[in-house]
Protein backbone atom coordinates (compact mmCIF):
# COMPACT_ATOMS: atom_id res chain seq x y z
CA UNK A 1 0.00 0.00 0.00
CA UNK A 2 1.15 2.81 -0.74
CA UNK A 3 0.80 5.77 1.66
CA UNK A 4 -0.89 9.26 0.96
CA UNK A 5 0.22 12.41 0.14
CA UNK A 6 -1.52 15.68 0.92
CA UNK A 7 -0.44 17.77 -2.07
CA UNK A 8 -3.93 19.25 -2.54
CA UNK A 9 -4.63 19.66 0.98
CA UNK A 10 -1.49 21.78 1.77
CA UNK A 11 -2.39 24.07 -1.50
CA UNK A 12 -6.02 24.41 -0.02
CA UNK A 13 -4.56 25.15 3.19
CA UNK A 14 -2.12 27.76 2.26
CA UNK A 15 -5.35 29.67 0.43
CA UNK A 16 -7.43 29.43 3.36
CA UNK A 17 -4.95 31.28 5.86
CA UNK A 18 -5.00 34.42 3.04
CA UNK A 19 -8.70 34.77 4.00
CA UNK A 20 -9.54 33.00 7.12
CA UNK A 21 -8.24 33.15 10.57
CA UNK A 22 -5.49 30.47 11.08
CA UNK A 23 -6.89 28.83 7.77
CA UNK A 24 -9.38 26.56 9.16
CA UNK A 25 -10.97 27.40 13.26
CA UNK A 26 -11.20 25.15 16.60
CA UNK A 27 -10.71 21.65 16.63
CA UNK A 28 -10.65 20.92 13.17
CA UNK A 29 -7.54 23.07 12.92
CA UNK A 30 -4.60 20.77 11.74
CA UNK A 31 -2.36 21.59 14.54
CA UNK A 32 -5.02 19.61 16.94
CA UNK A 33 -3.88 16.72 14.41
CA UNK A 34 -0.88 15.47 13.47
CA UNK A 35 0.49 18.20 10.71
CA UNK A 36 1.55 16.84 7.40
CA UNK A 37 0.05 12.99 7.92
CA UNK A 38 -3.47 14.22 8.46
CA UNK A 39 -5.93 15.51 5.28
CA UNK A 40 -6.84 19.45 6.19
CA UNK A 41 -10.13 19.20 3.69
CA UNK A 42 -12.53 16.55 2.66
CA UNK A 43 -14.46 16.01 -0.30
CA UNK A 44 -17.30 13.21 -0.02
CA UNK A 45 -18.23 10.78 2.30
CA UNK A 46 -20.20 7.25 1.99
CA UNK A 47 -20.80 4.81 4.94
CA UNK A 48 -18.44 4.49 7.33
CA UNK A 49 -15.43 6.04 4.63
CA UNK A 50 -14.17 9.47 3.07
CA UNK A 51 -12.24 10.82 0.68
CA UNK A 52 -10.17 13.88 0.91
CA UNK A 53 -9.42 16.42 -1.63
CA UNK A 54 -6.16 14.64 -2.63
CA UNK A 55 -9.02 11.06 -3.76
CA UNK A 56 -7.48 9.57 -0.47
CA UNK A 57 -9.81 7.26 0.76
CA UNK A 58 -10.37 6.80 4.87
CA UNK A 59 -12.08 4.43 7.66
CA UNK A 60 -13.68 7.18 9.45
CA UNK A 61 -13.36 6.96 12.93
CA UNK A 62 -13.91 10.31 13.89
CA UNK A 63 -17.05 10.88 12.30
CA UNK A 64 -16.99 14.81 11.97
CA UNK A 65 -16.19 14.71 15.89
CA UNK A 66 -19.23 12.78 16.61
CA UNK A 67 -22.15 13.92 13.77
CA UNK A 68 -22.07 11.16 11.84
CA UNK A 69 -23.82 8.21 13.34
CA UNK A 70 -25.44 6.31 10.83
CA UNK A 71 -23.08 6.56 7.79
CA UNK A 72 -21.90 9.34 5.23
CA UNK A 73 -24.57 9.88 3.14
CA UNK A 74 -27.41 8.14 4.68
CA UNK A 75 -30.25 7.80 1.95
CA UNK A 76 -33.31 7.87 4.54
CA UNK A 77 -31.78 10.63 6.43
CA UNK A 78 -30.84 12.87 3.49
CA UNK A 79 -34.16 11.55 1.48
CA UNK A 80 -36.19 13.20 4.71
CA UNK A 81 -34.08 16.79 4.38
CA UNK A 82 -34.65 16.24 0.14
CA UNK A 83 -38.72 15.87 1.09
CA UNK A 84 -38.35 18.85 3.45
CA UNK A 85 -36.57 21.25 1.09
CA UNK A 86 -39.13 20.69 -1.46
CA UNK A 87 -41.63 22.68 0.70
CA UNK A 88 -39.21 25.23 2.45
CA UNK A 89 -36.98 25.32 5.53
CA UNK A 90 -36.28 28.76 7.18
CA UNK A 91 -39.52 30.68 7.64
CA UNK A 92 -40.92 33.15 9.26
CA UNK A 93 -42.56 30.77 11.69
CA UNK A 94 -41.32 27.28 12.49
CA UNK A 95 -43.17 24.58 10.82
CA UNK A 96 -44.47 21.30 12.32
CA UNK A 97 -41.73 19.49 12.67
CA UNK A 98 -40.72 21.20 15.55
CA UNK A 99 -43.21 20.45 17.61
CA UNK A 100 -42.87 16.61 15.77
CA UNK A 101 -39.16 16.45 16.95
CA UNK A 102 -40.17 18.05 20.63
CA UNK A 103 -42.90 15.56 21.15
CA UNK A 104 -40.68 12.51 19.97
CA UNK A 105 -37.98 13.44 22.44
CA UNK A 106 -40.34 14.10 25.34
CA UNK A 107 -41.66 9.88 24.23
CA UNK A 108 -38.38 8.82 23.85
CA UNK A 109 -35.95 10.47 27.38
CA UNK A 110 -37.57 9.56 30.21
CA UNK A 111 -35.88 12.86 32.24
CA UNK A 112 -37.71 14.86 29.27
CA UNK A 113 -41.31 17.22 29.69
CA UNK A 114 -40.11 19.81 27.45
CA UNK A 115 -37.40 20.53 24.92
CA UNK A 116 -35.98 23.88 23.50
CA UNK A 117 -34.43 23.36 19.74
CA UNK A 118 -30.98 24.76 18.55
CA UNK A 119 -28.40 24.02 16.36
CA UNK A 120 -25.34 23.37 17.90
CA UNK A 121 -24.03 22.10 21.59
CA UNK A 122 -22.22 25.03 22.56
CA UNK A 123 -26.24 26.78 21.81
CA UNK A 124 -28.10 24.28 23.78
CA UNK A 125 -25.56 23.72 27.26
CA UNK A 126 -25.51 27.73 27.20
CA UNK A 127 -29.21 27.95 27.57
CA UNK A 128 -29.36 24.95 30.16
CA UNK A 129 -27.03 26.65 32.40
CA UNK A 130 -29.16 29.56 32.18
CA UNK A 131 -32.32 28.22 32.98
CA UNK A 132 -30.48 26.84 36.34
CA UNK A 133 -29.38 30.35 36.88
CA UNK A 134 -33.00 31.82 36.24
CA UNK A 135 -34.72 28.69 38.54
CA UNK A 136 -32.38 29.22 41.07
CA UNK A 137 -31.58 32.89 41.21
CA UNK A 138 -28.06 31.57 41.63
CA UNK A 139 -24.57 32.59 40.26
CA UNK A 140 -22.30 29.81 40.48
CA UNK A 141 -21.40 26.76 37.74
CA UNK A 142 -19.67 24.13 39.32
CA UNK A 143 -18.10 21.66 36.24
CA UNK A 144 -15.55 18.68 35.83
CA UNK A 145 -11.77 20.10 35.48
CA UNK A 146 -11.19 19.34 32.10
CA UNK A 147 -14.18 18.83 30.96
CA UNK A 148 -16.03 20.18 27.33
CA UNK A 149 -19.33 21.76 27.51
CA UNK A 150 -18.70 24.13 23.93
CA UNK A 151 -17.00 27.38 22.86
CA UNK A 152 -19.23 29.05 25.27
CA UNK A 153 -17.23 32.01 27.53
CA UNK A 154 -18.01 30.22 30.79
CA UNK A 155 -16.29 27.11 29.38
CA UNK A 156 -13.08 28.75 29.41
CA UNK A 157 -11.37 26.85 26.65
CA UNK A 158 -8.54 28.95 25.08
CA UNK A 159 -7.50 32.29 25.94
CA UNK A 160 -8.06 34.74 22.73
CA UNK A 161 -10.99 37.44 23.80
CA UNK A 162 -11.83 35.99 27.74
CA UNK A 163 -11.81 38.42 29.98
CA UNK A 164 -11.60 37.04 33.61
CA UNK A 165 -15.66 37.87 34.42
CA UNK A 166 -16.60 35.48 32.02
CA UNK A 167 -15.59 32.86 34.36
CA UNK A 168 -15.49 33.94 37.54
CA UNK A 169 -18.53 32.28 38.72
CA UNK A 170 -17.02 29.03 37.19
CA UNK A 171 -15.56 26.32 39.37
CA UNK A 172 -14.00 23.09 38.88
CA UNK A 173 -13.42 19.86 40.90
CA UNK A 174 -12.19 16.36 39.98
CA UNK A 175 -14.48 14.47 38.56
CA UNK A 176 -15.42 11.34 40.25
CA UNK A 177 -14.15 12.94 43.82
CA UNK A 178 -17.76 13.44 45.10
CA UNK A 179 -15.54 15.15 48.26
CA UNK A 180 -14.06 17.75 46.77
CA UNK A 181 -17.47 18.34 44.44
CA UNK A 182 -19.14 18.90 48.41
CA UNK A 183 -16.70 20.98 49.77
CA UNK A 184 -16.68 23.16 46.55
CA UNK A 185 -20.45 22.99 47.20
CA UNK A 186 -20.16 24.12 50.90
CA UNK A 187 -17.43 26.65 50.01
CA UNK A 188 -20.36 28.59 47.63
CA UNK A 189 -23.46 27.53 49.88
CA UNK A 190 -26.65 29.27 48.53
CA UNK A 191 -24.91 30.53 45.18
CA UNK A 192 -24.44 27.52 43.23
CA UNK A 193 -26.90 27.18 40.71
CA UNK A 194 -25.87 23.85 38.48
CA UNK A 195 -23.52 20.88 38.40
CA UNK A 196 -22.91 20.45 34.68
CA UNK A 197 -21.20 17.33 34.03
CA UNK A 198 -20.99 14.98 30.73
CA UNK A 199 -22.74 11.41 31.47
CA UNK A 200 -18.82 9.95 31.78
CA UNK A 201 -15.60 12.35 31.79
CA UNK A 202 -14.73 12.27 27.87
CA UNK A 203 -11.48 15.27 28.18
CA UNK A 204 -9.29 16.05 25.21
CA UNK A 205 -5.71 14.78 25.52
CA UNK A 206 -6.39 12.37 28.02
CA UNK A 207 -8.02 9.01 28.66
CA UNK A 208 -11.54 8.62 29.51
CA UNK A 209 -13.06 7.80 32.79
CA UNK A 210 -16.40 5.90 33.54
CA UNK A 211 -18.53 7.20 36.25
CA UNK A 212 -17.11 5.40 39.88
CA UNK A 213 -19.63 3.50 41.45
CA UNK A 214 -22.11 5.46 43.44
CA UNK A 215 -20.75 9.15 42.41
CA UNK A 216 -22.93 10.22 40.14
CA UNK A 217 -25.44 9.05 42.73
CA UNK A 218 -23.83 11.56 45.25
CA UNK A 219 -24.32 14.11 42.83
CA UNK A 220 -27.78 13.63 42.76
CA UNK A 221 -27.74 13.78 46.15
CA UNK A 222 -25.78 16.55 46.61
CA UNK A 223 -27.89 18.81 44.10
CA UNK A 224 -31.02 17.45 45.93
CA UNK A 225 -30.10 18.89 49.51
CA UNK A 226 -28.66 21.99 48.01
CA UNK A 227 -31.33 23.22 45.77
CA UNK A 228 -28.87 22.92 42.61
CA UNK A 229 -29.64 21.99 39.26
CA UNK A 230 -27.82 18.79 37.71
CA UNK A 231 -27.61 19.05 34.50
CA UNK A 232 -25.47 16.34 31.94
CA UNK A 233 -24.27 17.35 28.49
CA UNK A 234 -24.64 14.70 26.67
CA UNK A 235 -23.77 16.27 23.74
CA UNK A 236 -20.94 13.82 22.68
CA UNK A 237 -22.32 10.85 23.74
CA UNK A 238 -26.00 10.81 22.92
CA UNK A 239 -27.73 8.42 21.48
CA UNK A 240 -24.56 6.34 21.12
CA UNK A 241 -25.38 4.66 24.63
CA UNK A 242 -29.00 4.78 24.93
CA UNK A 243 -31.28 5.87 22.98
CA UNK A 244 -32.94 7.52 26.41
CA UNK A 245 -30.13 9.46 27.08
CA UNK A 246 -26.36 8.38 28.25
CA UNK A 247 -27.51 8.82 32.05
CA UNK A 248 -29.84 5.82 31.45
CA UNK A 249 -26.81 3.38 30.40
CA UNK A 250 -25.08 4.32 33.76
CA UNK A 251 -28.52 4.48 35.90
CA UNK A 252 -29.06 7.84 37.25
CA UNK A 253 -31.33 11.28 36.88
CA UNK A 254 -30.42 14.36 36.06
CA UNK A 255 -32.77 17.79 35.60
CA UNK A 256 -32.02 18.68 32.04
CA UNK A 257 -30.07 16.83 29.47
CA UNK A 258 -28.63 18.54 26.13
CA UNK A 259 -28.30 16.52 23.26
CA UNK A 260 -27.02 17.24 19.45
CA UNK A 261 -23.96 15.18 17.72
CA UNK A 262 -25.83 12.03 17.55
CA UNK A 263 -29.46 13.62 16.56
CA UNK A 264 -29.15 14.32 12.37
CA UNK A 265 -26.83 12.52 11.39
CA UNK A 266 -24.57 15.58 10.11
CA UNK A 267 -27.35 18.04 9.85
CA UNK A 268 -27.12 20.74 12.92
CA UNK A 269 -29.65 20.00 15.14
CA UNK A 270 -29.59 20.01 19.09
CA UNK A 271 -31.92 20.18 22.19
CA UNK A 272 -32.35 21.08 25.41
CA UNK A 273 -34.59 18.99 27.69
CA UNK A 274 -35.85 18.70 31.31
CA UNK A 275 -38.55 18.19 33.59
CA UNK A 276 -41.75 19.92 34.18
CA UNK A 277 -40.20 21.47 37.40
CA UNK A 278 -37.94 23.92 35.07
CA UNK A 279 -40.07 24.48 32.38
CA UNK A 280 -41.20 28.21 33.77
CA UNK A 281 -37.41 29.60 34.00
CA UNK A 282 -37.12 27.70 30.67
CA UNK A 283 -39.99 30.00 29.03
CA UNK A 284 -38.52 33.11 30.78
CA UNK A 285 -34.87 32.69 29.05
CA UNK A 286 -34.15 34.38 26.19
CA UNK A 287 -33.54 31.01 23.65
CA UNK A 288 -33.62 31.62 19.72
CA UNK A 289 -30.90 32.05 16.64
CA UNK A 290 -32.39 32.81 12.96
CA UNK A 291 -32.38 28.69 12.33
CA UNK A 292 -33.03 27.39 15.50
CA UNK A 293 -36.23 26.44 13.54
CA UNK A 294 -35.30 25.27 9.86
CA UNK A 295 -37.38 22.44 9.00
CA UNK A 296 -34.99 20.67 6.66
CA UNK A 297 -32.76 20.01 9.50
CA UNK A 298 -35.37 19.00 11.96
CA UNK A 299 -36.79 16.22 9.29
CA UNK A 300 -33.23 14.89 8.75
CA UNK A 301 -33.28 14.11 12.55
CA UNK A 302 -36.53 12.58 13.28
CA UNK A 303 -35.48 10.13 10.18
CA UNK A 304 -32.30 9.63 12.29
CA UNK A 305 -33.65 9.02 15.44
CA UNK A 306 -36.19 6.52 13.71
CA UNK A 307 -33.66 5.09 11.99
CA UNK A 308 -31.50 4.38 15.07
CA UNK A 309 -33.99 3.01 16.93
CA UNK A 310 -35.52 0.53 14.20
CA UNK A 311 -31.97 -0.45 13.22
CA UNK A 312 -30.91 -1.15 16.62
CA UNK A 313 -28.03 0.51 16.21
CA UNK A 314 -26.93 0.97 19.03
CA UNK A 315 -26.40 -2.73 19.05
CA UNK A 316 -24.27 -3.17 16.53
CA UNK A 317 -21.65 0.44 17.30
CA UNK A 318 -21.09 -1.69 20.39
CA UNK A 319 -20.47 -4.45 18.90
CA UNK A 320 -18.21 -2.81 15.81
CA UNK A 321 -16.64 -0.91 18.90
CA UNK A 322 -15.74 -3.94 21.01
CA UNK A 323 -14.40 -5.73 18.71
CA UNK A 324 -11.81 -2.70 17.62
CA UNK A 325 -10.86 -1.94 21.54
CA UNK A 326 -10.10 -5.56 22.11
CA UNK A 327 -8.11 -5.69 18.82
CA UNK A 328 -6.51 -2.89 19.44
CA UNK A 329 -5.56 -4.74 23.04
CA UNK A 330 -4.18 -7.44 21.36
CA UNK A 331 -2.43 -5.67 18.49
CA UNK A 332 -0.52 -3.44 21.12
CA UNK A 333 0.35 -6.56 23.05
CA UNK A 334 2.02 -8.58 20.44
CA UNK A 335 4.27 -5.40 19.57
CA UNK A 336 5.08 -5.26 22.95
CA UNK A 337 3.75 -2.17 23.89
CA UNK A 338 1.43 -1.13 26.77
CA UNK A 339 -1.80 0.60 25.94
CA UNK A 340 -4.57 2.21 27.50
CA UNK A 341 -8.00 1.93 25.94
CA UNK A 342 -10.89 3.78 27.40
CA UNK A 343 -14.05 4.53 27.42
CA UNK A 344 -17.14 2.70 26.31
CA UNK A 345 -17.29 0.48 22.73
CA UNK A 346 -19.14 3.48 20.65
CA UNK A 347 -16.82 5.83 21.78
CA UNK A 348 -13.44 4.57 22.17
CA UNK A 349 -10.12 6.21 22.45
CA UNK A 350 -6.52 4.68 23.06
CA UNK A 351 -3.36 6.39 24.40
CA UNK A 352 0.30 4.75 25.59
CA UNK A 353 0.95 3.78 28.92
CA UNK A 354 3.01 5.91 31.05
CA UNK A 355 3.10 8.68 28.48
CA UNK A 356 2.45 12.58 28.79
CA UNK A 357 3.77 14.37 25.36
CA UNK A 358 1.90 12.39 23.31
CA UNK A 359 4.48 11.80 20.52
CA UNK A 360 3.46 8.22 20.20
CA UNK A 361 0.03 8.56 19.48
CA UNK A 362 0.98 11.22 17.11
CA UNK A 363 3.24 9.11 15.56
CA UNK A 364 0.60 6.01 15.52
CA UNK A 365 -2.49 8.12 14.42
CA UNK A 366 -0.33 9.59 11.84
CA UNK A 367 1.00 6.85 10.07
CA UNK A 368 -2.46 5.67 9.75
CA UNK A 369 -3.93 8.44 8.73
CA UNK A 370 -1.57 7.84 5.88
CA UNK A 371 -2.58 3.94 5.53
CA UNK A 372 -5.90 5.17 5.11
CA UNK A 373 -7.85 5.21 8.90
CA UNK A 374 -8.52 8.14 11.06
CA UNK A 375 -7.63 7.59 14.97
CA UNK A 376 -7.02 10.99 15.97
CA UNK A 377 -4.42 11.11 18.40
CA UNK A 378 -5.65 13.90 21.42
CA UNK A 379 -9.70 13.03 20.60
CA UNK A 380 -11.92 10.36 21.64
CA UNK A 381 -13.35 8.20 18.60
CA UNK A 382 -16.31 7.43 17.23
CA UNK A 383 -18.15 4.55 15.77
CA UNK A 384 -21.21 4.76 13.33
CA UNK A 385 -23.66 2.23 12.08
CA UNK A 386 -21.79 2.11 8.96
CA UNK A 387 -18.64 0.19 10.76
CA UNK A 388 -18.78 -3.32 9.49
CA UNK A 389 -16.15 -6.50 10.70
CA UNK A 390 -14.04 -5.71 7.39
CA UNK A 391 -13.85 -2.01 8.48
CA UNK A 392 -12.38 -3.14 11.74
CA UNK A 393 -10.43 -6.02 10.44
CA UNK A 394 -8.89 -3.41 8.17
CA UNK A 395 -8.18 -0.70 10.63
CA UNK A 396 -6.47 -3.88 12.98
CA UNK A 397 -4.09 -4.68 10.36
CA UNK A 398 -3.08 -0.88 9.99
CA UNK A 399 -3.00 -0.24 13.27
CA UNK A 400 -0.39 -3.78 13.82
CA UNK A 401 1.55 -1.70 10.95
CA UNK A 402 1.60 1.72 13.34
CA UNK A 403 2.29 -0.20 16.56
CA UNK A 404 5.37 -1.60 14.42
CA UNK A 405 6.09 1.43 13.91
CA UNK A 406 5.94 3.21 17.44
CA UNK A 407 7.93 -0.15 18.87
CA UNK A 408 10.82 0.69 16.47
CA UNK A 409 10.93 4.56 16.88
CA UNK A 410 10.83 4.56 20.74
CA UNK A 411 10.89 0.82 21.75
CA UNK A 412 9.45 -0.41 25.33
Amino acid sequence: MSLYKFTKSNQMFQRATAVIPSGISGNKNPAFAVPGTFPYFAERGEGCRYWDVDGNEYIDFLCGYGPIILGHNHPAVDEAARKQQKQGSAFNHPTPRSVELAEKLVAMIPVADWVAIGRNGSDVTAYAVQVAREHTQRNKIIMARGAYHGSQAWCRHGIGGLIEADYEHVHQFTFNDATELEDLVKKHEGDVATIILTPYHHPAFGDQEMPAPGFMEEVRRICDEHGIVFIIDDVRAGFRLDMRGSNEYFGYKPDLICFCKGMANGYCVSAACGNREYKNAASRVFFTGTYYTNAVEIAASMACLDELEKTKAIDKMMRMGTMLQEGLRERAKANGIEVNVTGPPTLPFMTFAAETNFRRSQLFSGEAARRGVILHPHHNWFMMAAHEESDIRQTLEVADKCFSIVKKQFGD
